[in-house]
């Protein structure tokens, strides 16, 4: 996969990018990253990429020029094409798993950040995407396009290692992940349930399953109108609902 960025600081997202799970794909040569600072393709003398906004108003918005020359150039650097490219927006459709997961399906992403109040609207004909990290706003979209690209990067075959470890993760399969141990079986007095340590993998998968039904249940219930539940899944989610006596 390449992925293209566009950004003011570009050391916002070149030291996080060589690091961990990711760095390792760079590494790899399974993932190419290029970072783009679009503030050099301004053409304005003093290099300003903002403006105010027509009809008043409070913050300064981005001009289109330093944007559309810089995606120029990342199209003349792959084919006069820059790929799927997403506009990390607050007002954009909100990022979730099955995103990452459909991201992960393409060979090159370019990823615009922007910062001050907003964007000049004609920047959006560059785009195919407008994709939100959530009900909130920060100051630039590096933070926001670093989590993304770290959600998707991580579902590309061989750069887990293991890509069960993908598929098993919370919302992958619509629900929270199960809860997991590891050794010792008892740390201060503080045991693994004793299924786990039982060997017979049958009853560990239903273990598990009936865990993350519950985890879901009780911290994201909202998950369960989406997620793809067997008839048995049905079943143990009434046996949750239903009190003791």
């Amino acid at each position: 996969m390449k992925i293209d960025i566009l950004t003011l600081f570009p050391k916002m997202v070149e030291v996080p990018l060589h690091e961990s799970i990711v760095g390792k794909a760079i590494e790899s040569g399974k993932l190419g990253v290029e970072v783009t600072d679009f503030r050099e393709y301004s053409t304005n003398k003093h290099k300003n990429v903002d403006d105010y906004p027509y009809g008043g108003g409070a913050g300064m918005l981005l001009t289109p020029q330093p944007i559309f020359d810089a995606m120029e150039h990342v199209k003349s650097q792959n084919q006069q094409s820059a790929g799927r490219v997403i506009l990390v927006d607050p007002g954009g459709k909100r990022f979730d798993q099955a995103m990452a997961e459909d991201f992960a399906k393409e060979e090159h992403l370019t990823f615009i950040c922007g910062h001050y109040e907003g964007y000049d609207e004609r920047i959006k004909t560059l785009v195919d995407d407008e994709v939100s990290l959530g009900d909130f706003v920060i100051t630039g979209g590096e933070l926001a396009a670093l989590t993304m690209i770290d959600a998707t990067v991580r579902l590309l075959p061989d750069v887990l290692g293991n890509d069960e470890s993908a598929e098993d993760d919370s919302f992958s399969t619509g629900l929270l992940e199960f809860p997991q141990y590891t050794r010792p079986a008892d740390f201060r007095g503080l045991k693994v349930p004793e299924i786990l340590l039982s060997g017979n993998h049958g009853k560990i998968d239903e273990w598990r399953r009936t865990m993350a039904l519950k985890k879901t249940l009780e911290r994201r219930p909202d998950l369960l109108k989406t997620a793809r539940l067997t008839a048995e899944d049905q079943k143990i989610l009434r046996e949750l609902q239903t009190p003791d006596i």
